[in-house]
């Protein structure tokens, strides 16, 4: 069964030539990761090396309603009610956007769809070429995310592993001690967060891979080697 966890490390490739991307007609890419995998860096990367846009589902939402589009109207309906926005709409949003100049050679979806209904929507009005999925042990995600914290007075972003202040208890940029940590920022809402996660997308995982299309990534590695990975599965 295919399930988006994590995965054997895999040994590091020789570096990709972007530009040989540019040239080709790209279909649209679907994006996966956990929350801390890493996905946002990626996604940049993504978008430099292919050219195509990022679609996110939360954004297009925003830009409709702020907009006044009557596909954004109809969301905005849902939203102000506390409810979520069904499914046909969030598909109209992404026809109405897969229709603009920079999306010719398709888009990347990251986070969208997160449910068979959903892709057997998407399939409709895209080809998906790609579905890239970045796996990274829950461990090591409630480790990532559980360790960051902030400094309160100039929002300077650290790390209790990966990025620690410089002197203890004293922010590197403007030598403030008042430091907060996210309420939510926790084991136990972390692994409730991952086994969610799990819990939507693995299904969807095995409906992908079913069409020889789904690529696992694994993402406990350093940026350079993800990426490089991720564009191998695109060429």
């Amino acid at each position: 069964m295919a399930t988006l966890r994590p995965s054997v490390a895999c040994p590091a490739k020789p570096t990709v030539k972007t530009e040989a991307l540019h040239a080709v007609n790209m279909e649209s890419i679907v994006l996966f990761g956990p929350p801390g995998a890493g996905k946002g860096t990626q996604a940049q990367r993504i978008m430099q090396s292919t050219g195509l846009p990022q679609v996110s589902t939360g954004d297009m939402l925003r830009a409709s309603v702020a907009a006044g589009t009557e596909t954004g109207m109809k969301a905005k309906k849902f939203m102000d009610a506390g409810q979520l926005v069904p499914d046909d709409v969030i598909i109209a949003l992404i026809r109405d956007r897969i229709q603009d100049a920079d999306a010719s050679n398709g888009v990347m979806f990251d986070g969208f769809p997160r449910t068979i209904p959903q892709a057997e929507a998407l399939a409709g009005i895209t080809n998906v070429s790609h579905v890239i999925a970045i796996e990274v042990p829950d461990e090591k995600i409630v480790e990532r995310i559980c360790g960051r914290y902030t400094c309160g007075n100039c929002g300077a972003v650290y790390h209790d592993t990966f990025n620690p202040t410089k002197t203890e208890g004293t922010c590197n940029s403007c030598g403030s001690s008042d430091f907060k940590r996210r309420a939510d920022d926790n084991a136990d809402t972390v692994m409730s967060r991952l086994s969610a996660y799990h819990e939507q997308t693995s299904p969807l995982a095995d409906w992908y891979d079913s069409k020889g299309i789904f690529h696992r990534i694994d993402g406990d590695r350093a940026i350079d080697e993800i990426s490089t990975d991720i564009l191998i599965a695109l060429e």
